[in-house]
């Protein structure tokens, strides 16, 4: 048997895939990260015509010209000199930000990251030799950095750091003046600043800080994965200054050759189309989190900073248990999928992530089988 290459050996299945492939199909699945939403009808239909009107070729490997247009047009608010030049279409954010951090991040270089934080932070990082040097997200902060830990962390060696609002998994949001201190921080020190804003517009209690146009060495990685519902459409964007596009637009070239054309038009009628499929899916998000925090609060020993935007939400627990035992036990004993949160860094242990991209009869049902458990813990029987 022909061995893997070393790079492979420490690059396990993410525990959110691992507890998502055991669920039954009955199961009541807090765990996977996608709006329980189709998407609008008009943007399904326009997938469909540019299939049928022959748009099955290649497209540019850096997106079609007309799609390129108005994502710049969307983020013109954010980027005043914005055009074409700055945008890279990808296969999804994921192969936008593997194809920055490809483009940029040598071996030995180092990268600051959140933790807890998204899962594929480390392995991009891990995959081209970088080294991975976490920041401290904690609850007492409201799971936002802190600009000491951000000096405590930097070296000669810090090539980039990678800041992602609203979070996953925490839900929380950066204030501007949040984005200020981040930026000041990468401008002083000449990093990278790569720019996770895949759920920029799900947010619910304030508008969202972006940091495109805040700092010149800024990568901004987005989606319609999230906004549109079209998780399995696999389209994202870029949005950076022409001299950092460029290495990237050659890099995601040599990924993906180019991202799917059809796919592309039904993203643009997305943009130029009504948004009222967003201001709705965004208005069911809120009232789902408004009831998660409060079901989460009458559950003995759990707890909740209430989220702010994304549709997660990032439970602290106070009894001895293993966050990825706890989960186990739900999964097989209450039928209810959840993800530890040791799945997005050591920080997250003593942390269960829901998902509310669920209907509200299933967060109802599976908050009442997550109570039964912890019912059981606060009268001190033990996991079984």
């Amino acid at each position: 048997m022909v061995e893997q290459a070393r790079r492979m050996r420490d690059l396990p299945l993410s525990g959110i895939r691992k507890m998502f492939e055991m669920a039954g199909k009955d199961a009541i699945n807090f765990g996977i990260g996608e709006p329980d939403f189709q998407p609008p009808d008009f943007v399904i239909e326009a997938f469909a015509r540019a299939m049928r009107e022959g748009k099955n070729n290649y497209g540019p490997s850096s997106g079609i010209p007309e799609l390129r247009a108005a994502i710049a047009e969307k983020e013109r608010s954010r980027l005043r000199t914005i055009d074409p030049s700055h945008v890279i279409v990808t296969t999804g954010s994921t192969s936008g930000l593997y194809a920055t951090i490809a483009s940029f991040i040598n071996p030995g270089d180092e990268v600051l990251m959140p933790n807890p934080g998204f899962v594929l932070y480390r392995p991009h990082t891990v995959l081209v030799g970088g080294v991975p040097v976490y920041y401290p997200l904690r609850k007492e902060f409201h799971y936002r950095p802190r600009v000491d830990d951000l000096r405590q962390l930097v070296t000669e060696k810090t090539k980039a750091i990678i800041v992602n609002s609203p979070s996953n998994p925490t839900g929380a949001c950066l204030r501007e003046k949040d984005v200020d201190y981040i930026v000041d921080f990468a401008r002083e020190h000449g990093l990278l600043l790569i720019t996770d804003e895949a759920y920029d517009t799900i947010t619910y209690d304030r508008p969202h800080a972006s940091f495109l146009g805040k700092y010149e060495s800024t990568v901004y990685l987005n989606t319609f994965s999230k906004a549109y519902a079209m998780t399995g459409w696999r389209i994202g964007y870029i949005v950076a200054d022409p001299a950092l596009a460029e290495p990237i637009k050659r890099m995601n070239y040599h990924l993906v050759a180019c991202p799917a054309t059809p796919t592309q038009y039904a993203c643009l009628a997305a943009l130029e189309g009504p948004q009222d499929f967003v201001h709705g899916m965004v208005q069911t998000f809120r009232e789902r989190r408004d009831l998660v925090t409060k079901l989460v609060k009458e559950v003995p020993g759990l707890d909740i900073v209430k989220p702010e935007g994304a549709f997660y939400a990032f439970c602290s627990y106070d009894h001895d248990v293993d966050c990825g035992d706890l989960a186990l036990h739900l999964l097989k004993r209450r039928n209810v999928v959840v993800t530890p949160g040791s799945a997005f860094g050591d920080l997250g242990a003593g942390h269960i992530r829901l998902s509310y991209a669920t209907s509200e009869s299933n967060i109802r049902e599976g908050m009442r089988r997550i109570y039964s458990t912890f019912e059981e813990l606060a009268a001190g029987k033990k996991l079984e």
